[in-house]
């Protein structure tokens, strides 16, 4: 095993670890959520984008997912449209947990051809969030995905598990949400596939952001 290879085991090791102590320790305590509306109430209108289909997640997928609320459509605008994905967990003991689309997409067929982090302006500031270029067969679609925990957008999986460990020790919660965006990109326009894509981020951030729990 390389020594990078090793270095990131480690690491993710000592993160699961220290998860499993911190929940052992606090299992006895209530967590404290704040009431959240149903996903189901999300807005169907964000600026110029309007929603065009309302998604539909099977039992089985529902069962694996584990969250206690699944949001999924399709909205449209003058430019074209967008899928937003929110799965939301009220607490993260008993085996619930986000599942990293960059886990979950490759077992959907999607092959994974770009990937990295991008800053997205937004009001008071920028976020930082992972974006993906995937593609089955001729299909492209370009995803950006980002965890909304208690206020913060965290775009790195062990963060979100210290961050975890945090908030677990201090809030006495454990909640969060991830948060997923679906491009598709029509022959050779991933430029403006990448566009579009941070132009919805930037429309429904603020929404994302006031709508899930602080």
């Amino acid at each position: 095993m390389s020594s990078l290879l090793q270095s990131k085991f480690v690491y993710g090791l000592t993160a699961v670890l220290v998860v499993q102590a911190v929940f052992f320790y606090s299992a006895s305590r209530g967590e404290m959520t704040p009431v959240m509306a149903p996903l189901s109430a999300f807005p169907t209108t964000v600026g110029n984008w309007h929603l065009h289909q309302e998604g539909v997640i099977d039992q089985e997928t529902q069962d694996v997912l584990k969250a206690d609320d699944l949001l999924t459509r399709d909205y449209v605008n003058p430019q074209g449209d967008a899928n937003l994905f929110i799965a939301y967990f009220k607490t993260q003991r008993n085996g619930q947990s986000p599942h990293s689309p960059k886990n979950c997409l490759p077992g959907s067929g999607w092959q994974q051809e770009e990937s990295g982090r991008v800053d997205v302006p937004v009001d008071g500031g920028s976020i930082r969030i992972n974006q993906y270029v995937v593609s089955r067969g001729a299909a492209q679609s370009v995803v950006y995905y980002w965890y909304q925990s208690q206020g913060r957008v965290i775009a790195d999986e062990f963060a979100a598990k210290f961050y975890l460990v945090s908030d677990s020790i201090r809030n006495h919660r454990s909640d969060t949400a991830l948060v997923r965006v679906v491009v598709s990109i029509p022959q050779g326009q991933t430029a403006q596939a990448e566009k579009l894509g941070t132009q919805f981020v930037q429309a429904f951030f603020p929404v994302v952001k006031a709508y899930l729990p602080h």
